[in-house]
């Protein structure tokens, strides 16, 4: 077994159900669930959660389901977030009811429509705010409003993520 397949998951106040294909794990912050591959057995005893399994072609994806389990459990009771940085002037966020409206130097506002469990918010003009329970949808939505205006590298203008650092690529001279 790996490293990271043999580490208990300590499930706290998180309930963690398993079926013949399907876990889910139901907590304060919402419920998720995960297809659970054939060949890898999950046991839950005394508010901890352990993998096995019998194959040893299926030690790697045992690592893999114990990761994603471990972040569906931290999930439903902490949740996740992503902090994102406008850089520019004139950029700016607002929301609009449940939408996130961007002006990103386009003729046109950019209007983006949060999927079902993620929360988006702005704090201030230049920062964004996204947070969920699911920590790949709510990188993939973080990624997804980058992606509308991915920072240059001469002046630094885009959206970035909080603890991005840009390298700066020197102006041409003259």
């Amino acid at each position: 077994m790996s490293r990271v397949a043999k580490k208990p998951i300590d499930l706290g106040k998180v309930e963690l159900n398993v079926q013949n294909e399907n876990v889910t794990a139901k907590g304060p912050k919402g419920t998720l669930s995960l297809a659970k591959p054939a060949g890898i057995e999950i046991n839950v005893e005394n508010g901890v959660a352990t993998l096995s399994t019998e194959d040893a072609a299926l030690v790697p994806l045992t690592g893999t389901v114990r990761a994603i389990l471990a972040n569906m459990v931290k999930g439903v009771t902490d949740g996740f977030e992503r902090k994102l940085e406008l850089v520019g002037v004139g950029y700016r966020a607002s929301m609009q009811g449940k939408d996130l409206s961007l002006a990103l130097g386009f003729s046109h506002p950019v209007l983006y429509v949060a999927p079902e469990g993620i929360t988006i918010s702005t704090p201030t003009q230049t920062e964004i705010l996204v947070q969920g329970a699911d920590k790949q949808v709510v990188g993939e939505v973080a990624a997804k409003i980058r992606a509308f205006r991915k920072p240059e590298p001469y002046k630094g203008k885009g959206v970035k993520y909080s603890d991005e650092v840009i390298i700066r690529k020197e102006a041409k001279k003259a």
